[in-house]
C-alpha cells in the first residue's frame, strides 16, 4: 500500500476532434471539476501530434497526461494518429482514449489493437455525457495512475525487482 500524500495535480487532457460542438460540450460536461486541467483542443490529426510534439505553435503546450482521440478527422485519422503516437519513444507512454461516435466492433478491436487504454462511444444525449465524464475524470484522477514524469526520463530503462518465487 502506498501513503497518499493529498490530492493528484489537474489531469492536464488534450481533445482531438474535429467537431467543434462536441468539443465544448465535453468541455461544459467537465466544467468545474477540479481534478481537470480540461482542454486543450486540436481539430484534426496532423495537429494534435504538432501539439504532441511540442512544434510550431505549440513548442509552449504543456505535455498532457491523457489525450482523448476521435477516430474520423481530416489529414490524419485518429488511427494513424495512436499509431504515430506508440511508435514515438516520448509520445507511447501518453494514455490514449479513443472517443468517438463509432460503436463498431472493427474499430473497437483496432484502437486497443493499436495501444488505445480505452473506447467510449459519445453518448447523444448532454445529461448522459456529463455523467460519463463524471466516471471518467473519477477514473483517471483517482484510481489508476498515469505518469506524471518527463517522457525523456520515463523512457529510460529502470531496475526492475527480482520476480518473487514464493
Amino acid at each position: 500500500m502506498t501513503q497518499e500524500t493529498g490530492p493528484p495535480p489537474p489531469l492536464e487532457i488534450l481533445v482531438v476532434d474535429d467537431n467543434e460542438d462536441d468539443v465544448l460540450l465535453l468541455q461544459e460536461s467537465l466544467r468545474g471539476l477540479p481534478t481537470v486541467n480540461l482542454l486543450h483542443a486540436v481539430h484534426d490529426g496532423e495537429e494534435a501530434l504538432t501539439f504532441l510534439r511540442r512544434e510550431g505553435q505549440y513548442a509552449g503546450a504543456p505535455r498532457p497526461g491523457l489525450v482523448l482521440l476521435d477516430i474520423n478527422m481530416p489529414k490524419k485519422n485518429g488511427f494513424e494518429v495512436l499509431a504515430e503516437m506508440k511508435n514515438d519513444p516520448l509520445l507511447r507512454i501518453i494514455p490514449v482514449v479513443m472517443l468517438t461516435t463509432s460503436n463498431r466492433d472493427a474499430d473497437v478491436v483496432t484502437a486497443y489493437g493499436g495501444g488505445a487504454c480505452s473506447f467510449v462511444t459519445k453518448p447523444v444525449n448532454f445529461d448522459r455525457l456529463k455523467l460519463i465524464a463524471e466516471h471518467f475524470v473519477c477514473y483517471w484522477t483517482t484510481v489508476v495512475q498515469i505518469p506524471r514524469v518527463a517522457p525523456a526520463v520515463a523512457t529510460e530503462q529502470a531496475p526492475r525487482p527480482p520476480l518473487s518465487t514464493s
